[in-house]
């Protein structure tokens, strides 16, 4: 994992993402997981590009149910890409670094998120 990636924890989720000064995407994973590790992969790469206006964390969806469950993590991997404290956008499943990338891109530039329906 990169060093400009932050591994958050339920006790640190609300201080460290929803309080961030800056947008954050939260990697939802566990260590059992292939395709975690493909996306993984492609987190750190975007981290040393973006990791200077987006913070970049992950968190372990086993170890922190009580955060996965409030926000409806049903799979993993899922990226949930969170600004002003509330998400902007999210991706479950497997995908391309270039969809990653488009999403930072729009909530970099002030564009509109695909907010999904959360139940809090």
């Amino acid at each position: 994992m990169a060093e400009n990636i932050l591994e958050i924890d339920d006790n640190g989720f609300e201080a460290l993402v929803l309080q961030a000064d800056k947008p954050a995407l939260v990697d939802f994973w566990a260590p059992w997981c292939g395709p975690c590790k493909g996306i993984g992969m492609m987190v750190d790469n975007l981290a040393g590009t973006y990791g200077d206006r987006i913070l970049f964390t992950k968190c372990n969806a086993d170890d922190n149910q009580q955060t996965a469950a409030k926000y409806g993590i049903k799979s993993i991997p899922t990226l949930m890409f969170f600004k002003d404290g509330t998400v902007f956008d999210k991706i479950s499943g497997m995908t391309n670094q270039t969809k990653i990338e488009e999403v930072l891109k729009r909530i970099l530039a002030g564009g509109q998120g695909s907010a999904p329906f959360i139940v809090q």
